[in-house]
């Protein structure tokens, strides 16, 4: 997309069902799980920018040693910084040419394996924030390891209820909530276990911490723990003993996939790399129903299990649309279908003028959705073809036949982005001088007086758009450029993952409150202010989104042409005109992923609503923070 916006974070898990001696046999190594951990991570890199970490747990550790072991990175390259850290530790182990004696000594030579990638949508960056994090006891049952992809919307009261039960949580951030509500409850399930065992005449703290290891209640804890969040979230657990779980909420907003056979259960953000690792077909990854985790036992035994009553199905609709790899089979159709809808209004804003329109797309990540695009233009020149032909009035003759039938549009890769540059300017004070300059344009393809029809898979700041690639295209002399949107207006913050907190991030809404003001209207936005003002105490399954009040007065096409007035810069000579996907286009392109509260404002939580309540307070209040 031309305005970047913070990806989703990603996990990787792995649970090895066979002894390490096993796949040096079959496959060579005992780093079979090691290196499946970094194909899987490597291959959601685009989930993660700020950090990359595993976490390894031995099954069977002797008394005395390590079975817990972390590596963590907050550098440019974290995840080859990892690995290369793993590598280099295995490599010098004196243990390492053998698999039964690294399964007891080398360091991350586990059975079970954790990957995560960062991508802070707020908070620090420093590696203290990385995933995973743990909780350490000296008791097996009660060291947990957790990393997730995930935002909960009541940070501060489930936080207040940790405080209240006793506890003095060390910071405020929703994973070490996470990580400190989820442990809460595994410690009391341990004390009641322990009670429980010491009730029955078992006095042997041995036997009895065996017992718990064996018997211990995952779907308990997790349905204790979880009872108050609200929010997004995919969260891949480890317990000392050899447990392990990943858990999806239950409106299924972020997403989860696992795989297992007789050698492994491997579990993923993303289907397509589960399928490429372990060379399995599409049919064989399953995904984690909303509300439910995978839960995996100490001797290898799964199964998926509710831990949340699911609510109506809200997957994040941008995981189609932009997050996640183009490479699933059903992602790829979606993102065709996304381009594809949208030629009625195309043909419409050239005025049907194809001779003379240059079709193209911003790299890179909007290319599948111009395929869907190109099918939709030629279905419709196959379709004026065949009228020319059978509506001609007199017999054509073969030079004419020809020139209709051969004729097509003309597709031309316009921008090419110069990633390097984008590196170097990002550390440049004079960015916004120099911004301009991050794509290069093939010249001599556009005559002067061509439409250009540019598609990109999402506008939401129109920064770049302005600064940077209206400019570039403007040099090539077009009569008119269209820019494509294959996602709708981006309207509303998003408080589940998606770093879009602040209402003025988004030119949808800096578009309308600008028509507000043309029309003589600005009593909406006070009356909108206070409204939200009136709701911040009430509970927030009370609280409505009012800040679809300030989009009301005007049509989607209104606010399209404002936007295009807004971005458009005042040295340019070409036309703009923006064409954005409908709202019914998305939920009809992919009816699996439905959620839609960023564009429609319809939050599938009631955080949602508190949230954009207390976005649109901050923005009329002039502050310059998050609203959750």
């Amino acid at each position: 997309m031309s305005d970047s916006i913070k990806h989703e974070c990603g996990i990787a898990f792995i649970r090895l069902l066979k002894p390490l001696a096993y796949y040096q046999k079959k496959y060579g190594t005992w780093m079979y799980g090691i290196q499946r951990l970094y194909l899987l991570m490597e291959k959601q890199h685009n989930r993660g920018q700020d950090g990359a970490g595993i976490a390894t747990l031995k099954l069977n550790p002797s008394y005395g040693r390590p079975y817990i072991d972390r590596a963590r990175s907050d550098s440019k390259s974290p995840i080859r910084d990892v690995f290369d850290e793993i590598n280099y530790k295995i490599r010098n182990s004196e243990n390492f040419d053998s698999p039964d004696n690294a399964s007891e000594n080398v360091r991350y030579a586990g059975e079970l394996l954790m990957g995560h990638l960062r991508y802070a949508t707020h908070g620090k960056t420093t590696i203290e924030n990385v995933h995973p994090v743990m909780r350490f006891n000296n008791w097996k049952a009660r060291n947990l390891v957790l990393a997730g992809n995930f935002n909960l919307t009541n940070v501060d009261e489930i936080f207040n209820r940790l405080v209240d039960e006793g506890q003095h949580p060390r910071d405020l951030s929703d994973t070490v909530t996470v990580l400190e509500k989820i442990g809460h409850f595994l410690d009391t399930e341990y004390d009641r276990m322990h009670n429980q065992y010491m009730e029955d005449g078992i006095a042997n703290g041995k036997e009895i911490a065996r017992l718990i290891e064996d018997n211990l209640d995952v779907v308990g804890i997790l349905r204790r723990a979880t009872g108050h969040f609200d929010g997004g979230y995919t969260i891949e657990g480890m317990i000392g003993n050899g447990d392990a779980f990943i858990l999806r909420d239950p409106n299924g907003i972020r997403p989860a996939f696992y795989y297992a056979d007789d050698e492994v259960i491997v579990a993923t953000s993303e289907r397509p790399v589960i399928q490429t690792a372990f060379k399995v077909n599409v049919e064989d990854v399953r995904e984690i129903a909303p509300g439910n985790a995978l839960i995996i036992k100490k001797d290898g035994t799964y199964s998926e299990e509710m831990i949340r009553r699911p609510e109506k199905r809200s997957s994040c609709s941008f995981e189609r649309i932009y997050f996640s790899r183009g490479t699933d089979k059903s992602i790829y159709e979606e993102r065709k279908t996304l381009g594809y809808q949208l030629i009625p209004n195309i043909l419409k804003a050239i005025d049907y003028d194809l001779e003379n329109t240059v079709l193209s797309y911003i790299p890179n990540t909007a290319e599948t959705a111009f395929y869907g695009m190109l099918k939709g233009i030629d279905e419709y020149l196959v379709r004026e073809k065949y009228n020319k032909i059978a509506n001609s009035s007199a017999a054509l003759s073969n030079s004419e036949l020809w020139d209709i039938i051969k004729y097509k549009p003309r597709v031309e890769k316009i921008a090419v982005k110069d990633v390097k540059l984008r590196t170097f300017i990002t550390e440049d004070s004079s960015r916004n001088d120099m911004v301009e300059h991050v794509y290069d344009v093939t010249y001599g393809v556009v005559r002067q007086g061509d439409n250009l029809v540019i598609i990109d898979d999402s506008i939401v700041r129109g920064t770049t758009l302005k600064t940077s690639i209206l400019k570039m295209l403007d040099r090539l002399n077009p009569k008119k450029i269209v820019v494509v949107s294959s996602a709708p207006q981006i309207r509303y913050p998003d408080c589940y993952g998606i770093d879009m907190t602040r209402m003025t991030e988004f030119c949808a809404f800096r578009a309308a409150i600008e028509l507000l003001h043309e029309a003589g209207e600005w009593h909406i936005i006070s009356d909108v202010y206070k409204k939200c003002v009136e709701q911040q105490n009430l509970p927030k399954d009370k609280i409505v989104n009012h800040v679809k009040k300030i989009y009301e007065r005007f049509t989607d096409e209104q606010i399209s042409k404002k936007i295009a007035e807004m971005l458009r810069p005042e040295d340019m000579n070409a036309e703009v005109e923006l064409v954005f996907q409908t709202i019914e286009g998305v939920h009809n392109a992919c009816p699996g992923n439905t959620g839609d509260w960023y564009f429609s404002g319809n939050y599938p939580t009631p955080g949602g609503n508190r949230t954009v309540n207390r976005a649109f307070i901050n923005y009329y209040e002039k502050r310059d923070v998050r609203p959750y």
